[in-house]
């Protein structure tokens, strides 16, 4: 007859006095699990803080007029349409074509105005070098607000550019603060002998800078230009201040609150009017986030 015992019975009956095994307990999750578990469950929760609210604007802007005066939460139509409509609205391109110049012609000249600053203010060393770094900080502190009069003054009285987005444009060809310590951060980070190398074979300041620096420096040019970017395309202030009598100067952040005015019943178009102004800030930043996060992290390497 054939042996059923298993072998824990059969090494029992081989050996009487030794005791027989009991199966072994399973081992505890390691903490490396539970830290990993913890960790994505806030990160879960964190992004749906931020991801609900505008969840919630895509589906109110996708509702019949009716249905987004009630407590619904999806809508039982999708209305398309609702974004057609606000494009149809009188002035809503300009306001695009408006936020582009603003955005896109302000930008450009604070990432070619700035880089020269911060290059010298990390590479070169000339006697007021930290009072000059002093002065870029003191700008960084100091609010807008306290330089509008004058400013207004300025550019509505002497240069007759009331009712334009000029007074914000222009200026930005002179630099900006935060700009210039963003990037002279970064810059610091970039070690001298590649610098000393391309001098050695016989290149200037001017194409080390353009030849040398800046190919290295794309992260941190990158992250300039996209905070000036998204300052420039949600600045409300500065076109309520300058820009306020003209409606063919406004830009999306301040015709915005025009289109909610005048639509203050219609949730459902402003949700759309809202979703429309938020998509290309939203794309910039997803196609290019990689770039800013790198530029972000690294500036404060040393300096």
């Amino acid at each position: 007859m054939t042996d059923l015992l298993d072998p824990v019975r059969k090494a029992a009956a081989a050996d009487p006095e030794r005791p027989a095994r009991t199966p072994a307990a399973r081992p505890a999750p390691p903490k490396a699990l539970l830290h990993w578990i913890a960790v994505h469950s806030l990160g879960v929760a964190a992004a749906l803080f931020f991801v609900l609210p505008f969840v919630f604007v895509v589906l109110t802007s996708l509702m019949s007029d009716q249905q987004a005066l009630t407590r619904d939460l999806t809508p039982n139509t999708w209305e398309w349409g609702n974004y057609e409509r606000v494009f149809n609205t009188p002035g809503f391109l300009t306001w695009w074509r408006n936020t582009l110049l603003y955005a896109g012609l302000g930008t450009v000249l604070t990432v070619v105005s700035s880089i020269p600053v911060a290059y010298a203010l990390a590479k070169f060393r000339f006697r007021g070098r930290k009072l000059s770094l002093m002065l870029v900080i003191s700008m960084m502190m100091l609010p807008p607000q306290v330089v509008i009069i004058p400013m207004y003054l300025f550019w509505a009285k002497q240069m007759d550019l009331s009712g334009s987005l000029w007074p914000l444009i222009i200026p930005m060809a002179f630099g900006d603060a935060f700009s210039i310590f963003l990037l002279r951060q970064f810059l610091l980070t970039i070690p001298n002998e590649y610098l000393d190398a391309a001098k050695v074979d016989g290149c200037g300041e001017f194409r080390t800078l353009m030849k040398v620096v800046l190919p290295m420096a794309k992260p941190g040019i990158a992250a300039i230009a996209l905070f000036q970017f998204f300052a420039a395309w949600n600045d409300y202030f500065g076109p309520q201040i300058y820009a306020s009598e003209n409606p063919a100067a406004w830009t999306l952040s301040y015709g915005l609150e025009s289109f909610k005015g005048a639509h203050h019943t219609d949730w459902n178009l402003t949700m759309a009017a809202t979703v429309l102004v938020m998509a290309p800030v939203i794309a910039v930043f997803f196609f290019a986030q990689k770039a800013f996060v790198e530029g972000v992290t690294l500036t404060g390497v040393k300096g």
